[in-house]
């Protein structure tokens, strides 16, 4: 079926699945990573989403699971793969759910910001496989729903970001209940002396595989900047909308959740079927709006950055930043939304005066020049013109000091995401609670 790659080296049930995918021929982080993973070697994989990372990982861990089969242990899962986002890990589960269609492995996504029944219901049917989120994680891991010593492979995903977001010391806590003896993966869209430290501390005589899409994504990619001022900048996102039919699905990004809201009701009023995403919607919310838009029942998501990296939306013709993130890197992220599987597409930034400073630290952050578009309605001569002092005296890459200030949580329900209330019944697993996970102690 998948004779001379890769993929022909996988269990035959497996191979089905992924040709009924759509899958033919391995990408890159594909082709070097499962002959080591299938060996049972750790790796440390460097490359973003997007590159067909999932499936590098995944597909040799189901392999394992179908082809070494042991008795099922009711909340002791064989691998376990960590996400920093509910929507990151909920698209691994999708494909987790289509890769395993005729392999029989049962499967749990545990995320906060939900109920945690149906995922306590998934993993009572005796789930091999758990994809999850930290908080949500060590909430169950508290109640004696899941425990650790029987996983066999361990994956942690877009570990730069879960370092952002403020998840080391969970991640730690978590990775002192795994067995010694295991498979560890460790990826990272970026390799800085934390990551890499905390890499060392992961895995043991690891494969590495590093994939780097970034440039060559970048280059695909139709960049501009718009100068505008402030208060026109719903405007000049209209008016383009207008102007352009042909951008069928477009990601516009905001810094913030009430940015997002407020030009989500903008483009409502305007006519345009748009839906918003961030940390402050509810997760069956964010659900709908990213399924419309994968359909196309809406033409416009507006996201704050949570959205810049786990979500694969296939053609995704624009990327508008309403206004340039703060941080440089999360720039590559954004804009990578559009040129997916090696299509092009288009990246419009609005700049204000203000944001001068912010635009020379990504172009040299990109090592690019990024072209000027002054064709449009709103151009501020004002904005355009401002050399000089603008870009003097940046302060340092917060990044770079160690922590960032405000690392943060998963929207509602804090970090941890605990949504259900206190005194549910749990008759499946009374006795089972684990007092280091956070348990009140008396005394």
């Amino acid at each position: 079926m998948f004779e001379g790659n890769v993929f022909g080296k996988l269990d035959q049930k497996l191979q089905h699945a992924i040709r009924d995918a759509g899958y033919a021929t391995p990408t890159p982080i594909q082709e070097k990573a499962i002959p080591y993973l299938l060996d049972g070697r750790d790796l440390i994989g460097c490359a973003q989403t997007g590159t067909g990372k999932t499936a590098a990982f995944m597909l040799p861990i189901l392999d394992r699971l179908v082809k070494v089969r042991r008795p099922r242990h009711i909340g002791h899962p064989r691998a376990l793969v960590l996400s920093p986002t509910r929507e990151l890990a909920a698209q691994t589960a999708e494909n987790v759910r289509a890769y395993s269609k005729y392999a029989q492995l049962p499967f749990a996504c545990v995320f906060g910001g939900v109920s945690q029944f149906g995922q306590v219901k998934d993993i009572k049917k005796g789930a091999e496989t758990v994809i999850a989120c930290p908080g949500r994680l060590i909430d169950l891991m508290t109640q004696g729903i899941l425990f650790l010593d029987q996983v066999e492979c361990f994956v942690l995903d877009e570990a730069d970001r879960m370092l952002d977001m403020g998840f080391l010391p969970d991640i730690k806590r978590i990775i002192s209940k795994l067995p010694k003896a295991r498979q560890s993966l460790f990826f990272s869209a970026t390799m800085s002396p934390q990551i890499l430290k905390l890499a060392g501390e992961l895995v043991t005589d690891p494969a590495q595989v590093t994939i780097s899409p970034e440039a060559p994504t970048v280059e695909k990619i139709n960049q501009k900047v718009m100068f505008v001022d402030k208060p026109n900048k719903d405007a000049l996102l209209v008016n383009l909308l207008e102007t352009h039919p042909e951008w069928s699905k477009v990601i516009v990004f905001t810094k913030m959740r009430h940015g997002a809201d407020r030009v989500n009701k903008k483009l409502f009023r305007a006519g345009i079927k748009c839906a918003a995403i961030h940390s402050d919607k509810t997760q069956g919310q964010r659900t709908r709006a990213l399924d419309g838009f994968r359909r196309g029942e809406v033409r416009v998501l507006v996201a704050t950055d949570i959205a810049s990296r786990g979500i694969d939306v296939p053609d995704v013709s624009c990327v508008v930043n309403m206004e340039l993130p703060l941080e440089t890197e999360s720039y590559v992220h954004r804009i990578g939304r559009t040129a997916r599987a090696g299509e092009s597409g288009a990246a419009i930034s609005f700049v204000t005066a203000e944001e001068r400073g912010q635009l020379k630290a990504v172009e040299r952050f990109i090592r690019k020049t990024i072209p000027v578009d002054r064709d449009h309605p709103f151009h501020s001569d004002f904005a355009d013109q401002r050399n000089g002092r603008a870009g003097d005296g940046l302060p340092q890459a917060p990044w770079v000091k160690g922590e960032r200030p405000g690392g943060g949580g998963q929207g509602k329900g804090g970090r941890h995401g605990r949504a259900d209330g206190n005194g549910k019944k749990r008759t499946s697993f009374l006795g089972r609670r684990q007092p280091d996970f956070g348990q009140k102690r008396q005394g």
